[in-house]
């Protein structure tokens, strides 16, 4: 594979930057953020890791990057979208690595959310020739597979000259990933398991449009969640792989797949999903603790001076301590840390595709 730009990747670069993850055994981090400190810290693991990563939001991350003091709340998914997107095109070239901007999980009530950021993706589109967003994803998977697909192929023809790419869900991931989700057992239900079949026709009506890639659910979940009531099958991956090679005459693993939920996964089940064609894995549940638990420690290791800017007992300043760039700098180096672990997970340590 070629070397790239570091910065933001799309089109043709994402698809070979994909391609590269499967000729190599690797998938890539896909972290959900919040705000600039998540953010950076993202992009400081990829760094530090030398490893290319996508950075993504959910409606309601890009919604809190506007502000929850925004009075339209729509708006404010839009906007804020726009802004962590342009935040990440200003300062990810000089992190030195290959950055993937994606939009996590939009169920159909969250289209008009999609809607806005095409809209200010096509404007972006032709002010800078390239796209705001590498990909956008659609999760309709707890409708009907044809209003599913019919819908995701409506959407892919939209950004498709934008150079993007679509990410869809096929099957029921368990959980709730900010509003979007299931509350399905998770003990051995069918809807946690992806058809095959059903991976075959979305193949056959979408890869004539464009690119795109597919969430397939393996009983997988998202959040954390008490050992033994998930049983993950990667081996339903691997069996769509091969209906659809067998059916169109491809190479092996035609299909680019993403691991939903993979926080709390087990290391052995990554390994054997990697091997059938994983590309991404998705991780929230475990940033987010990583980050509060680091800024939790921190307060409690001087828990005065978050009580007093003054110690009333010594006349002590705290002002160095209760300086919000501490502790939340102690929330982003958790992140990195939690990340440093995702990346050796997932081989990609070390197999960044951007020029040093």
């Amino acid at each position: 594979m070629s070397k790239m730009k570091p910065g933001v990747v799309y089109g043709a670069k994402y698809q070979e930057l994909l391609q590269s993850c499967k000729d190599g055994g690797y998938a890539l981090p896909a972290v959900n953020v919040v705000g600039s400190n998540s953010i950076n810290a993202v992009m400081e693991a990829a760094a530090n890791n030398s490893s290319d990563i996508i950075i993504q939001l959910s409606n309601g991350g890009a919604q809190f990057m506007a502000g929850q003091g925004m009075a339209d709340g729509d708006t404010a998914k839009v906007v804020g979208g726009v802004a962590a997107a342009n935040h990440v095109h200003l300062l990810a070239e000089y992190y030195g690595v290959c950055v993937v901007l994606h939009t996590d999980h939009a169920n159909r009530k969250l289209l008009p959310w999609i809607d806005g950021l095409i809209e200010a993706g096509a404007a972006y589109y032709k002010e800078n020739k390239r796209p705001l967003y590498s990909s956008h994803m659609l999760d309709l998977s707890e409708e009907a597979l044809e209003d599913n697909l019919s819908t995701c192929a409506e959407y892919l023809k939209k950004i498709v000259p934008l150079e993007m790419s679509l990410e869809i869900e096929l099957g029921v991931t368990g959980g709730e990933e900010d509003g979007v989700g299931s509350d399905e057992d998770l003990h051995d239900n069918p809807k946690l398991y992806t058809q095959p079949d059903d991976v075959l026709q979305a193949y056959e009506l979408l890869s004539p449009i464009g690119h795109f890639s597919v969430a397939a659910s393996f009983g997988n979940v998202h959040g954390v969640y008490k050992p033994g009531n998930v049983h993950l099958r990667p081996e339903i991956l691997k069996n769509s792989q091969e209906l659809v090679a067998k059916t169109h005459g491809t190479g092996a693993n035609p299909l680019d797949l993403v691991f939903h939920g993979g926080s709390g996964s087990e290391k052995a089940k990554i390994e054997e999903a990697i091997g059938y064609g994983v590309i991404k894995m998705n991780i929230d549940t475990d940033t987010q603790f990583a980050f509060a638990s680091a800024v939790g420690a921190y307060v409690e290791k001087t828990p005065r001076a978050f009580s007093y800017q003054i110690d009333p007992d010594d006349d002590k300043p705290y002002k160095s301590v209760y300086d919000p760039r501490k502790w939340l700098r102690q929330g982003e180096l958790s992140v990195v840390e939690r990340l440093n672990e995702a990346c050796a997970d997932l081989h990609s340590t070390g197999k960044s595709l951007a020029k040093g």
